[in-house]
């Protein structure tokens, strides 16, 4: 297997460019995901490894060549598209073993690697049947099976999950898991979900705009995000954001009384505007505050109360069990003043 390195990569479309310098390096084994919003890049990442857009400058390594230049069959990379792409009239069989076919491989070794991969997948069952009869997550590890198949260093995810339904969506989340788990390859994966980011990633690299705004472990970009996006992109729901007012020691929040959080973040001048994060995990509500209670989203063992603030911002706040009070009820809002983040008001740096 083989890791990854990309030297200041860029994509242009005529004058247009889109990928700006990139450097990233994955490392042997690692499964890296690409997250970002729509027109981010992370697709047009991912393509210019795979060879299928061309690198209009810098370079890209995997293992110890620069294929940069090389054609898609040369890199030595396997891609799963989010359409599945399998032949119709074909079975499972004959699908997993086409391409091992095509290029010649001998009929014994194409049956043995197609076996191989379908032990992996748990497909062994399936394999005299059409697509027509499969499911559409078994469709995917179809679709998985010939990449497998090919014995590729690297393996290539161009959001996979998206034409699945919910419940599709986690089961082969585990499956894909577990497959990295069991092979041990190289792996970037793409998708616009950060909860299959989160789950899924040794690695993540947040994009925007065609930048790399921060990439490191999950917990790492929870935890220690180094902007105002990033924050608010990793992390389900989404950090609250609210206006504060640097005030001696601390920051003055309107939206929550005027309650003042102590923090030790260099911030700016007296008077000076930033923007606090608040993660609603961070928060508990007790009965008998000021703030309403917008809607509260009761999912089971977890619920959402949204809450409206005197300053027209909406805070959103997780409880455990049915803790709670009802929608419409007015409510106080707790939390250790060690949680909140500052960001800069105008760039969305983080004040550490």
């Amino acid at each position: 297997m083989s890791g990854i390195k990309l030297r200041d990569a860029v994509k242009r479309y005529g004058d247009l460019e889109v990928i700006h310098r990139v450097s990233l390096e994955v490392a042997d084994g690692e499964f890296c995901v690409f997250v970002g919003p729509s027109g981010c890049g992370k697709s047009t990442l991912l393509r210019m490894i795979a060879g299928l857009e061309e690198t209009s400058e810098g370079s890209i390594v995997i293992g110890s060549r620069d294929v940069t230049r090389a054609a898609p069959a040369d890199r030595g990379v396997a891609m799963v598209f989010q359409t599945y792409a399998l032949y119709p009239h074909m079975t499972v069989e004959e699908n997993m073993g086409f391409g091992l076919k095509m290029n010649g491989v001998a009929r014994g070794e194409v049956a043995e690697k197609v076996g191989r991969a379908a032990e992996i997948l748990r497909l062994g069952e399936y394999l005299k049947r059409k697509p027509k009869a499969l499911s559409g997550g078994q469709r995917q590890r179809v679709a998985i099976g010939r990449a497998i198949v090919r014995g590729p260093e690297v393996f290539l995810f161009d959001e996979p999950l998206s034409n699945l339904d919910a419940e599709l969506r986690v089961e082969m989340r585990v499956e894909i898991a577990r497959l990295h788990k069991e092979i041990g390859a190289t792996m970037v994966y793409v998708t616009h979900d950060q909860v299959e980011a989160m789950t899924l990633a040794d690695k993540i690299v947040v994009l925007r705009g065609g930048y790399i705004e921060q990439s490191g472990t999950p917990m790492e970009l929870y935890g220690d995000p180094d902007n105002r996006f990033v924050a608010g992109f990793i992390g389900s729901p989404s950090m609250n954001f609210l206006r504060g007012v640097v005030a001696g020691g601390g920051v003055e929040v309107a939206g929550l009384g005027g309650r003042v959080i102590v923090t030790a973040a260099a911030l700016p001048g007296a008077g000076d505007g930033v923007v606090v994060g608040l993660r609603p995990q961070e928060l508990e509500v007790a009965g008998g505050g000021e703030f309403g209670v917008e809607l509260r989203e009761r999912l089971g063992g977890v619920s959402y109360d949204y809450l409206s603030l005197p300053t027209g911002e909406r805070l959103v706040v997780e409880s455990r069990g049915d803790a709670g009070e009802s929608d419409g009820a007015g409510v106080d809002v707790g939390f250790d003043d060690g949680a909140a983040m500052f960001f800069d008001e105008s760039t969305g740096t983080r004040l550490r």
